[in-house]
């Protein structure tokens, strides 16, 4: 019986070796590996769906990626945040956010709630300092239901006293969820520092007693105020037909006014001030702290050489592990004199400014010098980083870029942003373009633009009583020699 088996296979084995001859016969050497090579990464930009752009009458713009998948992600991009409120009724964004899924003249919450379900989709929403969105994942099938949902929740809101009493219960319960995120904090602290007696001083969410007293006449003067045909962007990625997202835009959205009844709001500057704010706590575990220089805004030429500086600098987390050998040279020094817990870089963008920096959390006894080695590493962009550095940043860049839009809801949201902050969707061939101009001379040109010889902002939270004197922090953003 075992020789039977044994004259079997090797039969088996031979038939398998002459089709596997006969199958590499079929492909000359030279040809065997071309699907690898398509898929190259100058291809694969080139290769990108075009992103299609229309506008309706009224201003409202329709922009979308058509990659041919069975779902899509659609959504409105809307230039409205908590940077168009007012000290009076800081929150009211966040807090029409909320109200948005509570309930239409068409829809009642609960029926809301089952439509969404019923058709396997995903709804949701957030408000950004200058955004804000609703977005709904879906079957591509389902896209016209997923546009009237949409068009209904922001246009036909019941605000109903009932729904506004107890959705404030839940938005005062997010504010303490909120407070125990640190990192929300500090960032927090820093904007409040950084802009203060400005809109993006403010916090998102809005003070307490706001959120106690904002009423529905609050939430019906912010709409009309702002969600004006020209601020909204419909964007769409995934399996979606821009023609026949263009046809149900107009259907759903064309009655939306371009023009104001009142007093066109306009976007007041805010200034930067370099400044510090302390909230310490010596019975915290850690100390929190984020270090910060005024940026550049979305269209600012040197945002594209900041966003590489950042990339320079880098994070690390000491669960990385990690030496000598790392990439970035403060996580090197992180990780060879355990200077902190984590630390990570940030570049925020806001129209016309931003904030470029670095937030870490440490031991309380460390805190002086991680703030003394990330004051080094900056100088050393200002003065003496290399091309060889840059190029490994460039390419850490771009690699990063690439990976955040896998899935059609981060190209959905890059569309809508890039709408609103630039009115185009910028090609990722000519991205790469202008990160690939960048060099070691423009990362020193820039940063000694931005960094060197600045005030900066600095938010601490915790044991912070090592956090050294602003003076001192300010006097290590400049070198004796150059």
């Amino acid at each position: 019986m075992a020789t039977h088996l044994l004259k079997v296979t090797n039969n088996l084995s031979k038939v398998l070796a002459k089709s596997t001859r006969l199958q590499f016969a079929a492909y000359p050497a030279s040809k065997r590996w071309r699907s690898a090579q398509a898929a190259s990464y100058e291809d694969t930009i080139l290769n990108v769906p075009e992103t299609k752009v229309s506008v309706l009458d009224n201003g409202v713009k329709i922009a979308t990626e058509d990659s041919g998948i069975p779902t899509c992600t659609v959504g409105l991009w809307i230039d409205a945040g908590s940077r168009w409120e007012t000290e009076k009724n800081n929150g009211v964004a966040h807090f029409l956010e909320h109200m948005a899924f509570k309930g239409t003249q068409r829809r009642s919450q609960t029926d809301l709630e089952l439509e969404v379900e019923n058709m396997g989709a995903h709804l949701n929403a957030y408000t950004s300092r200058e955004q804000t969105v609703y977005y709904a994942k879906c079957f591509s099938q389902d896209l016209p239901k997923a546009v009237d949902i949409l068009s209904d929740i922001i246009q036909n809101s019941k605000l109903g006293e009932e729904e506004i009493e107890r959705e404030r219960g839940v938005i005062l319960r997010e504010m303490q969820e909120v407070e125990t995120n640190l990192q929300e904090v500090v960032f927090d602290h820093l904007h409040a520092t950084a802009f203060q007696g400005t809109a993006l001083g403010r916090s998102i969410l809005g003070p307490t007693k706001n959120i106690q007293t904002i009423n529905r006449n609050d939430l019906v003067e912010y709409v009309n105020s702002h969600y004006k045909g020209p601020r909204i962007v419909l964007a769409a990625a995934g399996g979606v037909n821009h023609d026949a997202l263009v046809k149900l835009a107009d259907q759903h959205f064309g009655n939306i006014t371009a023009g104001y009844e009142t007093d066109i709001p306009l976007m007041e500057p805010c200034r930067y001030t370099g400044s510090e704010i302390r909230a310490r706590d010596d019975n915290m575990p850690f100390a929190h702290v984020a270090l910060a220089v005024e940026g550049a805004g979305w269209s600012n030429a040197d945002n594209i050489a900041l966003m590489v500086a950042n990339t320079l600098i880098g994070s690390w987390d000491r669960s990385f592990g990690g030496g000598p050998n790392l990439a970035s040279p403060l996580a090197s020094m992180c990780a060879e004199n355990n200077l902190c817990h984590s630390f990570q870089s940030f570049n925020t963008c806001y129209t016309d400014t931003g904030l470029w920096g670095c937030y870490f959390v440490s031991d309380k006894l460390r805190i002086e010098e991680m703030c003394y080695y990330i004051q080094q590493e900056w100088m050393r962009l200002c003065t003496s980083v290399t091309d060889f550095e840059v190029n490994r940043a460039k390419n850490l860049l771009k690699t990063n870029m690439l990976l955040q839009l896998d899935g059609s809801t981060p190209v959905c949201e890059d569309i809508g942003r890039q709408m609103l902050c630039y009115e185009r969707r910028i090609p990722l061939p000519e991205l790469e373009e202008r990160i690939e101009a960048v060099d070691a001379e423009v990362i020193r040109e820039v940063c000694l633009k931005y960094i060197y010889d600045q005030c900066p902002a600095v938010a601490g939270v915790g044991p912070i009583e090592q956090l050294p004197d602003y003076n001192r922090t300010k006097a290590s953003m400049y070198w004796l020699r150059l």
